[in-house]
């Protein structure tokens, strides 16, 4: 029987149920000379990460992953960070001719998209998930960025 590859389809969807079913957001995978690395959206207060090995059924390693935990405090006051859902390199704009999505004083909404993180030739939109003021912009267009890393502070509504 040949062995199952990060190419099936049902594959993918099985380790996305065992994300689900475990309350992971990430997950990576390494058979042989095969690599896959799954993330999903978090929320604007990110959870704290603990580490979780599940394994998983028939040959192969076990999988290691972030568990959603309890929600972290705001920074500052009342201020809100949206945080990095996903290790990547940040840029303010769709592309260096535009203008920055968001600016210092904006007001945002949940679905307004304020900032793009690109991870593996990918451009991931971030939105807000919260609504309230700009106050303060954490990182540079073009830096890297770390999971969970604060890259807005946001003044609710």
């Amino acid at each position: 029987m040949a062995k199952e590859s990060f190419t099936d389809n049902k594959r993918v969807r099985d380790l996305i149920k065992l994300m689900t079913d475990h309350g992971l957001t990430e997950l990576e995978l390494v058979e042989d000379k095969a690599k896959i690395r799954l993330a999903r959206m978090s929320t604007v207060a990110a959870p704290t990460a603990a580490a979780t090995t599940i394994a998983l059924p028939g040959p192969g390693p076990a999988v290691q992953g972030v568990a959603a935990g309890p929600a972290a405090p705001a920074a500052e006051d009342d201020l809100v960070a949206i945080k990095s859902p996903m290790v990547g390199t940040f840029y303010a704009a769709p592309n260096p001719e535009s203008e920055a999505y968001v600016r210092v004083g904006a007001s945002v909404g949940p679905k307004t998209v304020v900032c793009v993180i690109e991870a593996m030739k990918v451009f991931n939109e971030i939105h807000a998930e919260v609504s309230g003021t700009v106050v303060k912009i954490m990182v540079a267009n073009g830096q890297a960025v770390e999971f969970n890393q604060p890259l807005f502070m946001i003044r609710p509504d």
